[in-house]
């Protein structure tokens, strides 16, 4: 069954956009970015604008992302895969990030949430003159790095805030 990303969460202001792959199981029955539990995406975004994301409502989540001047969208506008993992995803057609990036003339870096995003975003978006930064996944699959240290490179994103 093909499956198709959201929309992006962005504000002409943004001058960080952070790209996932393509939502998974959970966040597609939900239709919210990064709904499992244990994704630790709310918690080290938080961690990085300095607000306690995960403990907001869906709506205050993502008014507090543009709020800090966050912009989220993903890497895959759609793809067959079964289950959630990035490992899983077959025939994806790329989202039209060099486009999106365009309304955004403030922008000043582009962090990818995980290698698959990495993978398929950085090669479009290189030359564009933005930082590109690659982020340890959020996903509760990529369990090799300890928190402290996904905590420690996400919260680099807050040097491109000010």
């Amino acid at each position: 069954m093909r499956k198709s990303a959201f929309p992006p969460v962005a504000a002409p202001d943004a001058r960080v956009l952070i790209l996932g792959s393509l939502p998974g199981e959970v966040s597609l029955a939900e239709q919210r970015y990064y709904a499992h539990p244990q994704n630790l995406f709310w918690r080290l975004v938080g961690n990085a604008v300095g607000q306690d994301l995960s403990s907001l409502d869906y709506d205050r989540r993502l008014a507090a992302l543009l709020a800090a001047k966050i912009a989220l969208w993903d890497t895959v506008a759609s793809a067959t895969r079964t289950g959630s993992l990035d490992a899983a995803i077959r025939r994806a057609e790329h989202a039209p990030l060099a486009d999106l990036v365009a309304t955004l003339p403030e922008l000043r870096a582009v962090a990818f949430n995980g290698r698959k995003s990495a993978a398929i975003g950085r090669p479009q978006l290189e030359g564009s003159g933005l930082a590109l930064i690659d982020l340890p996944s959020s996903s509760p699959a990529y369990a090799a790095m300890p928190l402290v240290e996904k905590e420690r490179l996400w919260a680099r994103l807050a040097d491109f805030l000010d």
